[in-house]
């Protein structure tokens, strides 16, 4: 993890206060996995306390709340999600201050979060899925391609969880295959691999020339960076006429096609890892469409 910690005024000798940042960082790292999410909170907190020049036992709740509410280099006023994140990230890092026992209270606790709407869960249908694979050329780069999707689509995992995949994580025992991933919160995990996921690894690993049982452990299972596997990614779904978005679709559509094959709240909220079920029930009433069974009586009665 190459992450800058020079965030706080400098003195001659390292201050307890950097070394208690890097061991947040640090702690971030571990249990998230995720570079991109240090790396944010790094940036975060870099442009407060060099804003502050203050260390952190000096910040006030006005000074939080001045620098999250405020406006940023763009000039622009912050989105809640923004004020959000700000708050979130120093309130953490104080939060961690006063388990080290270094502080006794949290600046940010004063604050009131502001509210923000969810912008609306977007879950491909099997129609939806068919169509996408449908356009994913049966050629070296699109088989790879079609394994990726199908492996997300079928584990419901995260991009990072499946793209990061490498052959110590895959496990095939008799006729079936297990993975190992690290999901969000640094949690560790063992599922079985469905069937045509693995088919998919298997051609794609056979046109690079490549065995899982000869591939060194961390050799990756793709040959492809994460911003070119969503660039290509983009470019299948409006081949196929379906909004442009993320990877992150294919979760949802996976949470989706669960449910709408009789799949209870419960196993489709084991199955996307969710912290609790209220979590899960707010994520599919994202995703599902309320039918609307009186539309044709109003209609009649007035007319239309």
């Amino acid at each position: 993890m190459n992450t800058n910690t020079h965030l706080l005024p400098q003195t001659t000798d390292p201050s307890p206060w950097e070394s208690a940042l890097y061991a947040f960082l640090a702690e971030k790292h571990r249990r998230t996995g995720s570079v991109r999410t240090v790396q944010s909170y790094s940036r975060i907190l870099r442009c407060f306390f060099v804003r502050m020049q203050k260390t952190p036992d000096q910040v006030t709740s006005a000074e939080v709340m001045g620098f999250c509410f405020g406006k940023g280099l763009s000039g622009r006023e912050p989105a809640a999600i923004t004020i959000g994140s700000r708050i979130a990230t120093i309130s953490s890092f104080f939060r961690f201050l006063i388990r080290m026992q270094m502080l006794t209270s949290n600046p940010c606790d004063a604050l009131e979060r502001p509210k923000h709407n969810a912008a609306p869960a977007r879950g491909l249908g099997a129609d939806d899925v068919k169509k996408l694979l449908a356009v994913i050329p049966d050629t070296v780069a699109g088989r790879r391609d079609r394994a990726i999707v199908l492996t997300l689509v079928l584990t419901g995992r995260r991009r990072s969880e499946v793209l990061n995949l490498t052959a110590k994580d895959i496990d095939i025992q008799e006729e079936r295959a297990f993975y190992c991933y690290r999901g969000k919160g640094g949690k560790q995990d063992r599922r079985e691999l469905p069937r045509p996921a693995i088919d998919a690894i298997r051609l794609t690993l056979t046109d690079a020339g490549k065995c899982l049982s000869t591939m060194t452990p961390d050799e990756s299972l793709w040959r492809i960076s994460q911003p070119t596997a969503y660039a290509r990614f983009r470019r299948y779904l409006v081949i196929a006429g379906l909004p442009p978005t993320g990877f992150h679709v294919l979760r949802h559509s996976a949470a989706k096609l669960r449910r709408d094959a009789g799949e209870s709240v419960e196993s489709v909220s084991q199955f996307l890892d969710h912290s609790s079920l209220a979590v899960t029930t707010v994520y599919l009433r994202r995703l599902e469409v309320a039918e609307d069974t009186s539309w044709g009586k109003v209609a009649e009665a007035i007319g239309v």
